[in-house]
């Protein structure tokens, strides 16, 4: 991000001073981003497919405020899984810039949190159906792979996110962390393994991630699992399909692009992935990162292929509406750098409490109840930063 585009305070931890309803943050290894009030928001579509004109509308917001002498010259927010819902992106009052979060040993929890219920949506047993119905699908040739998601509603009145966001950051700085305000009293919060795609100067870099395993307490049999991801030829399989479709989403927009043979290892606290680093130079420096990522929404990660097929199936198969959950997360300024994570790994508070998401891809020969389990092992990272067990995903 240039200095010409945010209000420049070098600070060492502004993940302390995000304060939800006031202010948004944004912190990965590339460093934490603060954006406090609001000077302007992008306006809503109005097209079925918002997605369409995502990229013109903000670039007519950051017109407005360039035109205004406003100081600041990025919008901060997210946009969400599905074409025609509804993005929230703002040009803050004030935007600082500082390092980013510090190392931590695992996800801290954020002490007390008053919750007086789990609810799961839907029931193990009924999202284990599910899977089971996607399986017969995908034998009958209607897809190859459909990313199937179900959520926990956490009961936990006057809940304040910004302790669970400074945990979340302080367990995993090698993640995305993010405090969304989304409007209405809510905030998106969560810590992504995944970059979906940023932008600096004509350096592209997208990081997808597909093909899972939980991780083991024991350190013998966290190895073992990690072995065996790597060695899945089913997970492989799943993996290479969504870097092909990353590397042919960006392939039109740049000079070069560099795609690696073949997956390594990504480390959550909770998770072990397959991920690739596809990287290249943009050809038009006109290109921003929010165009790239718009191009690339929705990976094969997230939703499924064929894509539309997949879609109608979530719509089908899942209880409940994804909203936010496997959208994007992130920053774009009016030099078009930026950087713009997978909203995975989240929740959306509101101030009765908050619903956690996680989601599986399912091809053919999934297994119901091992996918029960990966979603369980994936809420893990919210549930810790709650101070929960991970056995709380699995409450009847």
């Amino acid at each position: 991000m240039t200095t010409a585009s945010v209000s420049v305070e070098t600070e060492s931890d502004l993940v302390a001073q995000y304060r939800p309803g006031a202010s948004s943050v944004f912190a990965s290894p590339r460093g934490t981003l603060l954006a406090e009030g609001t000077y302007f928001t992008v306006p809503p579509s109005g097209r079925p497919d918002g997605l369409a004109d995502l990229d013109r509308r903000v670039r007519a917001v950051l017109g407005v405020a360039e035109a205004a002498g406003h100081p600041v010259r990025a919008v901060v927010g997210a946009v969400p899984f599905a074409p025609g819902g509804r993005d929230h992106l703002v040009v803050p009052m004030r935007l600082r810039r500082g390092a980013p979060p510090g190392a931590g040993r695992g996800v801290r929890a954020a002490g007390t949190v008053g919750i007086r219920g789990l609810r799961p949506a839907p029931e193990p047993a009924r999202y284990a159906e599910a899977v089971a119905r996607a399986v017969r699908h995908i034998d009958a040739g209607a897809y190859t792979k459909v990313v199937l998601a179900r959520s926990l509603r956490v009961d936990a009145p006057g809940f304040d996110p910004a302790p669970v966001v400074r945990a979340l950051a302080a367990g995993d700085p090698s993640a995305h962390t993010f405090g969304i305000d989304v409007g209405g009293g809510r905030t998106l919060l969560g810590a992504s393994p995944e970059l979906l795609v940023s932008r600096r100067g004509r350096r592209v870099v997208a990081h997808p991630l597909a093909g899972s395993a939980p991780r083991s307490a024991d350190p013998a049999e966290d190895a073992r699992r990690a072995a065996a991801l790597l060695r899945s030829a089913k997970d492989r399989h799943e993996h290479a399909v969504v870097v092909d479709a990353v590397a042919g989403a960006l392939r039109p927009y740049c000079a070069e692009l560099s795609v690696p043979a073949g997956p390594a290892l990504v480390r959550t606290s909770t998770m072990w992935h397959l991920g690739t680093v596809v990287a290249g130079t943009v050809a038009d420096p006109e290109v921003s990162a929010l165009a790239l990522a718009t191009a690339l929404h929705p990976t094969p990660a997230v939703c499924g292929t064929p894509t539309a097929a997949a879609r109608a199936a979530i719509g089908e198969l899942e209880a409940f509406d994804r909203g936010l959950y496997t959208g994007l997360v992130g920053w774009v300024d009016a030099e078009g750098d930026g950087e713009w994570a997978v909203t995975i790994r989240c929740a959306l508070a509101d101030p009765g409490g908050l619903d956690l998401y996680a989601g599986a891809g399912i091809v053919a020969g999934s297994d119901p109840a091992a996918e029960l389990a990966e979603t369980s092992a994936k809420l893990g990272t919210m549930l810790a930063a709650l101070g929960l067990a991970a056995e709380s995903a699995d409450v009847a």
